[in-house]
């Protein structure tokens, strides 16, 4: 695990599925986040596993935006390093992250990784809702 540099950019968008797909705000934007120094990679042999990002946008607290595992690296423990990486980086009280209701996956990932749903936003996906989670050290972790 290590932080992106600009460098990795191009291996970045090769591993992810909306870029290789052609959307050019998505290479955009993952060019930005590894010149900003805000993507954090997984990789074996040199090669990209996955990578997510680490931004502070979200009422001044950590946010993960992105989460983004190659298909044959899924289920591997790739999708919870990475997250936890970005959780023991993460400069203030509580990260954020968020994902589509229609997402069960990444809902099961963030679940057995100890995140707490705390919210659900409707309007930014059409008939999609974005669940909001939190991660906070176990410590801080209410009794459920």
């Amino acid at each position: 695990m290590r932080r992106a540099t600009e460098s990795d950019a191009e291996a970045l968008a090769a591993i992810d599925v909306v870029a290789v797909a052609g959307d050019a705000e998505r290479r955009t934007s993952i060019a930005r986040w590894c010149r900003l120094g805000r993507a954090l990679v997984a990789e074996e042999a040199n090669r990209p596993l996955g990578y997510c990002v680490l931004e502070y946008t979200f009422f001044g607290q950590g946010f993960i935006p992105m989460l983004m595992v190659t298909p044959p690296a899924r289920r591997r423990g790739v999708g919870r390093r990475l997250p936890a990486a970005a959780a023991a980086r993460c400069t203030t009280p509580k990260l954020f992250t968020s994902t589509n209701v229609s997402n069960v996956p990444v809902q099961r990932l963030l679940r057995g990784a100890g995140w707490d749903p705390v919210g659900l936003l409707h309007g930014l996906d059409e008939g999609d809702p974005e669940l909001f989670y939190l991660h906070r050290p176990r410590a801080d972790r209410p009794a459920l």
